[in-house]
Parts: structure tokens; sequence; C-alpha cells
């Protein structure tokens, strides 16, 4: 059994699709052990509270440095023995004492097709806004792991969705995240449990 912490920051949508593919028996191989919020007042925590998953919040700013802020989290961590970390839409950035100790075992979800409209500064509705500035005609959501840079790990599995005529940044953003960032999520981290994702150079592996 893969023991899931679940990193948020705001309404927690990501992590109710997880919370609904574990209840559901897609994620067989799954347990949500904790999940574990950057914000004391997000929506998320309630979400976990209806499913009955332990809650814990670690705010940047009541650490006076990001390394005693990674010990804490990396403590919370431990302490429910946290086998793969899914950041769901979590905004606080952590640093590289928490990145290493959970090397190749942290997933991010990014609304866009990486290395597009990524990196520092796009997160929220901003790869959306910037998308349909540039105009693009096909744009979607990324599943990837987490390394010491913004957006830069490898690759799990992408999807794509064309731009409609008539988008904002908010159709745009729901959408994606309703058919592609819902679905592809709970599909990295089901992968995960079944021990099918290697990590090769740059690039995952995908294992039957």
């Amino acid at each position: 059994m893969t023991n899931i912490g679940v990193l948020v920051s705001g309404g927690g949508t990501n992590l109710q699709a997880i919370i609904d593919r574990a209840a559901d028996g897609y994620l067989d191989k799954c347990n949500l052990s904790v999940v574990v919020s950057s914000k004391p007042g997000a929506y998320a925590l309630e979400r976990a509270g209806k499913a009955g998953i332990p809650c814990e919040c670690v705010v940047r700013k009541a650490y006076a440095s990001i390394e005693e802020y990674d010990k804490r989290l990396i403590e919370v961590m431990e302490g429910y023995s946290v086998d793969l970390v899914v950041m769901a839409g979590y905004l606080s950035l952590v640093g590289r004492d928490f990145i290493s100790k959970y090397e190749n075992r942290i997933i991010n979800v990014h609304p866009s097709l990486i290395p597009a409209f990524s990196g520092n500064g796009f997160y929220g509705i901003i790869p959306h806004q910037k998308a349909l500035e540039y105009g693009v005609k096909v744009t979607g959501a990324t599943v990837h792991f987490v390394d010491y840079e913004t957006d830069t790990g490898p690759i799990i599995m992408q999807e794509t969705m064309e731009v409609r005529d008539d988008d904002t940044p908010e159709t745009l953003q729901r959408r994606i995240m309703e058919e592609i960032e819902w679905k592809l999520l709970p599909k990295a981290i089901k992968l995960y449990s079944e021990g099918k994702l290697k990590i090769v150079g740059r690039k995952v592996r995908l294992l039957k």
C-alpha cells in the first residue's frame, strides 16, 4: 500500500478528484494518509475532514527559513509514513531539503503543456491567461515529478485540449481542470502505486 500525503493551498478540487477515485476503488493500492495545507482556512481541509483524512497546516511565514519549513514538512510526512507526496494546487514553495528527502517521490499537476507557460510565476489562472494572449490553438495539463527548479522535473504524462474561440481564462481553466487534471492526476498516482513509473535520465517510462 502506498501512503499518500497531499499538499494543498486552496479549494482542493484536485484533492477531491483523488478522494473520489480512492472511494470508488480506482486507487486500490493507495492510502490517503494526510492532507497538509499551507493556509489555515483552505476549503481543501474541509474536504479532507469530510473524507476522514487527517489534516495538518504548515504555514511558511511561521518559520524563519525555508530549511526550518522543510524540516517541519518532513516531520509531518514521516509522522504519517508518507511514500508519495502529491502537490494538488499547492502554492507554497518547498526547499531543497524536502525535495531531496522525497526525490522522485513528489508529483505535481500543472495547467499547461510544459515547458509552455510554466516556471516561476506561472500558477493559478496565469498559464491560461498567457495561453490566450499568445493565441495558441492547443493547450492542456501536465503531471510531472518535482525537482529543484519550478516545473522542470521529468514529465509523467500530458493531455491536450483545443482552445475555443470564445474561451476566457476562466472557462479554459475550468475545462482543463474538469476534463484533464481531475483524470490525469489520479491516473499518475495509480501508476506510481503499481510500480509502473521508472525515471531514466530526464524521461519517465511507463512499465507494463
